[in-house]
């Protein structure tokens, strides 16, 4: 397996299981060197917390990305995650100019809504700011609300794969290179991943667990770049992405006091083993 460094850009919860928290350890047993960068360090998540602290670092982001530039630091990939502002989304897209490698990958997973809404402190400005990041990267991996927001397509609960067919090819008329469509669901026991690539759309169904966890899209994004950066091709490395995910959630589902993660370090083992098959 060949040795990438890859940086990946998004917050960091000091508690809770998602963002730079699983994406290190999952890169890391990937066997690839991992560098962080966070956007901002926050005491939990905010996922049914309250009053928890938040430190923005987006003016520290420039003045770590110089240093790098001075020590000559270069990536073979690109990887984000949640960005706080449309100020972290351009500072990125500079990344991508001059913080790679030749033939550097640019991932990036436009963690910004879900079940039909934008998060919490974002808004359409900010929609329109991830729109160039998306479309200048190599990879993307949104779910269905962010592809729809992505694509100014409107939001269906309920739809068929004429449906899902539109929204990937809006992305792709719109520039995106590679698309990993998550959260797919035809029926009520299963959901999956489409992936586009090459003219190609595939389709990895898996079992729906019925638990709702948080940082399971963190979990699922970098265990796709870990799996990529590894030699697997985009559909492998989502498949393999996505039975990890749902080991995970397995392993969680009946500890009621495991509410703000899932346990992904003890199946580490499981995903390092899909890895080198």
């Amino acid at each position: 397996m060949s040795y990438k460094r890859v940086l990946t850009v998004q917050d960091i919860s000091c508690f809770g299981q998602c963002s730079l928290t699983v994406a290190l350890p999952i890169l890391s047993a990937a066997g690839h060197e991992t560098v962080i960068l966070p956007s901002a360090v926050l005491s939990t998540h905010t996922g049914g917390f309250t009053n928890f602290t938040v430190c923005d670092l987006t003016d520290e982001i420039p003045k770590i990305t110089a240093h790098w530039q001075s020590e000559g630091i270069k990536f073979d990939a690109i990887y984000t995650g949640y960005l706080g502002s449309a100020t972290q989304i351009n500072y990125v897209k500079d990344m991508f100019k001059t913080l790679g490698k030749e033939n550097l990958l640019k991932i990036v997973d436009p963690a910004m809504a879900d079940y039909g809404k934008l998060y919490y402190g974002f808004d359409k400005a900010f929609v329109e700011e991830m729109k160039t990041l998306v479309y200048s990267a190599d990879i993307i991996l949104p779910n269905i609300t962010e592809a729809c927001l992505l694509t100014d397509t409107d939001y269906k609960e309920t739809y068929d794969e004429d449906y899902i067919n539109g929204i990937i090819d809006a992305l792709v008329r719109n520039g995106a290179k590679t698309v990993i469509l998550t959260g797919v669901s035809f029926d009520s026991s299963t959901t999956g991943v489409y992936v586009y690539e090459n003219g190609t759309k595939r389709y990895y169904k898996h079992v729906k667990v019925s638990k709702n966890s948080h940082g399971t899209g963190d979990v699922y994004a970098s265990a796709f770049v870990g799996a990529l950066l590894g030699g697997k091709n985009p559909f492998d490395s989502a498949a393999i992405a996505a039975d990890y995910t749902v080991k995970c959630i397995e392993n969680t589902v009946d500890d009621d006091t495991h509410r703000y993660g899932v346990k992904f370090e003890p199946v580490l083992p499981y995903y390092i083993g899909r890895l080198d098959k």
